[in-house]
């Protein structure tokens, strides 16, 4: 791992930002997007910031205390629940790997789970350098090989004997996480050289018994999707007397501490000079 000399730990938020997500998402979700956003308040985004993948726009609005300039998204109905959460100044509906914005604008840019699930990663990396200014910070997080290698499930089926439904089961939990790229480091630095990037720094987070809690909330969290389908928010009362257990078995799970055997990475890369 390359890590910062220093990095935020789940201590150093004046918000908590695990609430902030519990209040508003399944419980699962807020395991590795809190992390993720404590690792944010320590990193630079100078302005302009473009955000590749802004989706519903939650992670912005709770990660940052001011809104980001510019957040992209292909999907109409994500985007245009961006725009009640006012975490932006200016949204986008377009295909990342065709990004109707001009080149070298941008002073840095973020990506927050988003770039496992583009087929056309490539490209997008390429666009992200163009609109970059030289120098420009591009910092990410996605999923490592270990979040299909290391699912709890998957190894109890296998200590039974039952390899062939333990890889259905594998293959089954990447369709619906609709994950296209598990990648350790070396592939995700190839991708970033080939698109215009210097890779400087990565590390491993969210321990196994963290992601097997993560894994599981898929299923604990489906009465989740009653609410969400009939009102457009997750939970019916998110209140603290209400999320109090939750809030105690799951905050645990969300230490920030580099692990070796981490199944998610965070990586901070530099537009080339030219």
């Amino acid at each position: 791992m390359r890590i910062p000399e220093s990095l935020p730990d789940s201590s150093t938020p004046d918000r908590d930002l695990f609430w902030l997500h519990l209040r508003d998402l399944p419980y699962f979700r807020c395991i590795n997007r809190t992390v993720e956003a404590i690792y944010f308040q320590d990193i630079a985004l100078p302005s302009p910031t473009l955000d590749v993948g802004c989706g519903d726009g939650h992670f912005a609005s709770v990660t940052f205390t001011r809104p980001i300039e510019v957040g992209l998204d292909p999907w109409y109905g994500p985007i245009h629940e961006a725009q009640h959460r006012r975490g932006y100044r200016s949204l986008v509906q377009a295909d990342g790997g065709k990004m109707p914005l001009p080149d070298g604008y941008f002073a840095s840019a973020l990506s927050n789970s988003v770039l496992e699930h583009i087929p056309h990663i490539d490209q997008v990396l390429a666009e992200t350098a163009r609109v970059l200014q030289p120098g420009a910070p591009f910092v990410f997080s996605v999923p490592n090989t270990a979040y299909l290698t290391d699912l709890s499930i998957a190894g109890s089926l296998r200590r039974m004997g039952l390899n062939s439904l333990a890889e259905k089961y594998t293959e089954w939990f990447r369709v619906m996480s609709r994950v296209q790229h598990a990648d350790n480091p070396d592939i995700w630095e190839a991708r970033l050289e080939r698109a215009g990037f210097t890779l400087q720094y990565w590390w491993h987070y969210l321990s196994p018994p963290a992601y097997h809690a993560l894994e599981w909330g898929h299923y604990f969290g489906s009465p989740c999707l009653l609410p969400h389908a009939l009102t457009g928010r997750w939970l019916w009362a998110p209140t603290r007397w209400n999320l109090w257990l939750t809030d105690r078995l799951i905050r645990p799970y969300t230490s920030t501490e580099p692990v070796e055997n981490g199944t998610f990475t965070f990586y901070i890369a530099r537009r080339k000079e030219e």
